[in-house]
């Protein structure tokens, strides 16, 4: 039996010969141009369909020196945050007329500026990217490349360039500020890297409702994640809340806050009924959990909206000067938070 030849691409010759149209007026009427007639550009489009045309976006880059592609660089899709981020982002610009690729870097240097590269080798017209912050070394690679782009989620301070952000400082403190207030002195943070602006700037908001309390922050109480309390992993977070003597947790996002109950629970602690927990992103506005975690909103689809109409601007217009934007955040008050238990005397 002979084996099947490939099928080769249809061209603009093949729709010219099947239409009885020539080269230039079948790419005129491809294109939609108006010198065209309207009947003519329908059946030409509807023949080149029935064919399988596909156009050539990189001729059309060469051509017009526009690509219609964004790349959206993030640290881990795994994330619902992310994920959430992600189709707001690809929404927006499907109805501008633009096709959005993700990569996603896990949060490593080397793999993001690989990202960027092949964001810059595909000819990308713009770049919304979370930056991993672990050095300003990529924010020159990305600068380098001349290409538009917008930070998310993320800000590199005394840095010119545009980004959309939420108000980390005060998700921080709003969020210990409540645990406070039900009567928690030991909140363990569960923070993320200090490389990263939101960590930092949510520890920053941590402390300051401490101080606006007069309770002492004990720094013992203070850990990073992955979690590196001592050798301590996320599993073996009941054990730190024991050695700590905390009451209650924050974390530096709901999924670490998830996976922290997860442990605690299967380490017979219960939340709340024996120590809360404050998560950070909100999550559960988009998708249902049987846990009900208090958290707090850092308005990510707002976020991935204003990144995308920032970029957008920008496409349009190179010469305009960067924008800076923070966002707003909340507490939702849900079921994970409860006054501390009486210790015993």
């Amino acid at each position: 039996m002979d084996k099947q030849q490939p099928k080769r691409p249809v061209t603009l010759k093949d729709i010219a010969a099947a239409t009885g149209f020539s080269i230039n007026t079948v790419s005129h009427a491809l294109k939609d141009r108006e010198d065209i007639s309207l009947a003519t550009r329908e059946t030409i489009k509807e023949t080149a369909k029935k064919m399988g045309y596909v156009g050539n976006a990189s001729a059309r880059f060469l051509r017009s020196g526009v690509s219609k592609l964004i790349a959206i660089i993030l640290g881990d899709l795994s994330n619902p945050h992310f994920s959430i981020m992600v189709k707001e982002i690809e929404t927006y610009f499907r109805r501008e007329g633009y096709v959005s690729f993700v990569m996603n870097t896990d949060e490593k240097s080397d793999v993001e500026r690989q990202a960027i590269l092949t964001a810059a080798e595909r000819n990308v017209d713009g770049i919304l990217i979370c930056p991993t912050q672990n050095s300003r070394e990529n924010l020159a690679c990305l600068r380098s490349t001349g290409i538009p782009f917008v930070l998310i989620g993320r800000r590199f301070l005394q840095e010119d360039c545009s980004y959309v952000v939420c108000d980390d400082e005060h998700g921080g403190y709003i969020a210990a500020r409540h645990l406070l207030r039900l009567g928690h002195r030991r909140i363990l943070f569960l923070n993320g890297p200090a490389s990263i602006s939101s960590a930092r700037e949510r520890r920053d908001g941590y402390l300051r409702a401490h101080r606006e309390a007069s309770v002492p922050a004990d720094p013992d109480l203070l850990a990073t994640t992955p979690v590196t309390l001592g050798n301590i992993s996320v599993d073996g977070i009941g054990e730190a809340v024991l050695q700590k003597k905390a009451t209650a947790i924050l974390a530096f996002s709901d999924l670490i806050a998830f996976e922290a109950i997860t442990a605690l629970e299967r380490q017979g602690i219960r939340v709340p009924e024996e120590i809360s927990v404050v998560g950070f992103d909100n999550i559960q506005s988009k998708y249902p959990f049987p846990v009900l975690l208090t958290s707090v909103t850092s308005s990510k689809t707002t976020m991935a909206r204003r990144a995308s109409a920032q970029l957008l601007r920008l496409l349009r217009d190179r010469t305009l000067p960067p924008e800076q934007l923070m966002l707003t955040t909340q507490l939702v008050v849900r079921e994970t938070c409860a006054p501390p238990k009486p210790q015993p005397k």
